[in-house]
């Protein structure tokens, strides 16, 4: 396995985390108070945008070449740097 291999099966087995977690957090929104479910829904749907973003850069970096997916990584690892701040922050706030 190529070093670019390894890191995109390490970048998409954090994107399933991350799926796993958004889905218990919709779960916990689901059965909140509406006051809550509010606060709930708008931090999924940033959750998912973000989810997004960082999905679209670990589509580049799989479908760039060996020689070039260096050059990527930097861009990938800021987009999940800040990605996985937000689930962390997520995470406390509503626990």
């Amino acid at each position: 396995m190529s070093m670019k291999e390894a890191y995109v099966k390490k970048l998409q087995s954090k994107m399933d985390e991350w799926n796993a977690e958004i889905d218990k957090l919709k779960a916990k929104a689901d059965s909140a108070d509406a006051d809550v479910q509010l606060e709930y829904y708008k931090k999924i749907e940033e959750l998912r945008k973000m989810q997004n973003d960082a999905n679209q850069k670990l589509d580049e970096l799989k479908e760039a070449s060996d020689g070039a997916w260096e050059d990527l990584k930097a861009g990938v690892d800021n987009a999940w740097d800040s990605l996985s701040s937000s689930f962390k922050s997520a995470a406390s706030h509503f626990r």
